[in-house]
């Protein structure tokens, strides 16, 4: 069987947790700031974890895991 391909941007955007949870970047904090409210910026500081219906679908696009 050949191997089977990792999507390259899911390699750059996503780590696994311990528990197999996977950790992501939050979108729309790196231009046009002005527009975002204060609470909104301070609430998507640092990373976050992916739902569990994401989960699936982003761990078939690694069929290998992350490294």
């Amino acid at each position: 069987m050949p191997k089977l391909k990792t999507k390259s941007g899911v390699k750059k955007r996503f780590k696994i947790t311990a528990t197999g949870l996977l950790k992501h970047g939050v979108a729309g904090k790196r231009h046009r700031l002005l527009h975002h409210t204060g609470k909104y910026i301070r609430q998507n500081r640092g990373t976050k974890v992916l739902s569990k219906a994401d989960t699936a679908a982003v761990k078939a696009w690694a069929p290998y895991g992350l490294s």
